[in-house]
């Protein structure tokens, strides 16, 4: 085979390789679709999967014109560079010129996210970066249904899914990041990185929208508010974890003229190695939360996802028996972190706080305990437990928490953030659509009616949750 023929074939295989890892990580909005769907009462469920269809389009294109760019532009500030920029300015030793190089790629009129045969792998990899950002925003989607209006979810998602958590990826999931450089921050499956700073994000929001009307009796004790699907919200999950092997899979480098695979951070690893402890955490996780849930169906089947947050952030360099003991852990103390934030008065429909939030930062800091000193690229700081507490605290935090509560005040100020108690009660499918997910309620319902002696009639278009 000639040089060029090899170089092709190599080409096309990492192109390839991201590719349908990317579409197979369209599973999780299919999962997304179908978890919150199931998880929301049945007047609300059209307004609920329309909204993760929200997501997935304009977290698509804002993710587009500029979060892609935030990615690439961001890994040195504020280190260098001023606060209206440039960020990436160059030292003395030249390094930063790659950076920059990277900034003018990520334009959206770049010839590099255009079709064209010069560049086969920049497409494919913002195509699987969208992905990442896509799932980001819908963390949120789960925790806030029933009562956020639709524009303002729209621009939560926004902030969320294409600028905050991707600065936090630009410092800690880049081979520039300062996280990674300066500190020795690792955070392979992005446990914190992704999962805390969406987390935080949400429970910011939720303490400005407020509970759902009814979670909480006159003495502020919490009331359960049972899905109206609960096996499609378990088949929702279980679409969710296949996607999480493709995303997982996508973390890894893979690019032609490399020996091996690496992570982000150069060090090398295995996709084996993904296979093992993914499913490992996955188990762990399920056993978990069904032991600390006492045999709650959701918590169980949360603790799936649980499981694999709680040791994404070095996935890579675990051995399968400190994946089960992690993931374990992160999985059966979750429900009771899930119940003390209903217990604090919250409404978080879904657990997304517990779940991403709680597991995401329980994850990063386990890589500064069970990963201590393990060795990086030269002149990369080993993995340390201070940077994993830092690069923790930033991501939840200043990157989660702050904007979320920050932005979800704004629009609560504005009479923007949520819909009105009449909307709310109705149900969102009749107030934003005028139709209800399961028209033929109704019908029975009047039926019944009929055939009941003193019984009163619903009228059509009532909901029934």
């Amino acid at each position: 085979m000639s040089p060029e023929s090899q170089e092709f074939l190599a080409t096309f295989v990492s192109e390839s390789y991201y590719y349908w890892a990317s579409v197979i990580m369209l599973l999780i909005h299919v999962g997304f679709l179908a978890y919150e769907g199931g998880a929301a009462r049945s007047k609300n469920v059209l307004a609920t999967m329309v909204k993760n269809l929200m997501t997935l389009s304009l977290v698509g294109l804002t993710f587009f014109f500029f979060g892609w760019w935030v990615y690439n532009a961001f890994p040195l500030f504020p280190l260098q560079g001023g606060v209206v920029g440039p960020w990436t300015a160059a030292d003395a030793d030249g390094v930063v010129g790659e950076v920059l190089g990277l900034v003018q790629a990520s334009y959206p009129w770049s010839p590099a996210l255009g079709p064209n045969i010069a560049d086969n792998l920049t497409g494919v990899f913002w195509f699987a970066f969208a992905l990442f950002a896509m799932t980001t925003a819908s963390i949120l989607s789960g925790a806030v249904i029933e009562r956020i209006k639709i524009g303002a979810y729209s621009v939560l998602a926004i902030v969320l899914g294409s600028f905050t958590w991707v600065v936090a990826a630009a410092w800690g999931w880049n081979p520039y990041g300062w996280f990674f450089t300066q500190m020795g921050y690792h955070d392979f499956g992005c446990s914190a990185v992704l999962h805390a700073t969406a987390g935080f994000f949400a429970l910011g929001v939720l303490l400005n929208l407020g509970p759902r009307i009814g979670k909480f009796d006159a003495q502020g004790k919490p009331r359960v508010i049972m899905p109206h699907n609960l096996p499609l919200t378990m088949v929702g999950l279980m679409l969710i974890f296949v996607g999480f092997y493709a995303f997982l899979a996508a973390c890894v480098i893979f690019v032609p003229g490399q020996t091996g695979a690496i992570t982000i951070y150069g060090t090398p690893m295995t996709l084996s190695s993904i296979g093992v402890n993914t499913t490992l955490a996955l188990s762990a996780g399920l056993v978990g939360a069904y032991m600390g849930s006492k045999a709650d169906p959701f918590y169980t089947i949360s603790g799936g996802l649980a499981g694999i947050i709680s040791s994404a952030a070095a996935m890579d360099i675990y051995s399968p028996a400190i994946v089960i003991i992690l993931a374990f852990v992160g999985a059966y103390t979750m429900p009771f972190v899930g119940n003390a934030v209903e217990k604090a008065g919250i409404d978080d429909a879904v657990g997304a706080f517990a779940v991403h939030g709680y597991c995401g930062v329980f994850g990063a800091v386990m890589v500064g305990i069970f990963a201590a000193g393990y060795p990086q690229p030269a002149d990369i700081p080993s993995i340390n437990l201070w940077a994993q507490l830092v690069g923790a605290f930033i991501c939840a935090v200043l990157l989660g928490f702050v904007p979320g509560y920050g932005v979800s005040f704004l629009l609560k100020k504005m009479g923007l953030l949520r819909v009105s108690e009449a909307e709310e009660i109705v149900g969102l499918d009749l107030a934003d659509f005028g139709i209800e997910g399961y028209p033929e309620y109704s019908i029975l319902s009047e039926q019944s009616s009929h055939n009941t002696p003193g019984s009163v009639s619903v009228p059509q278009g009532t909901s029934h949750s």
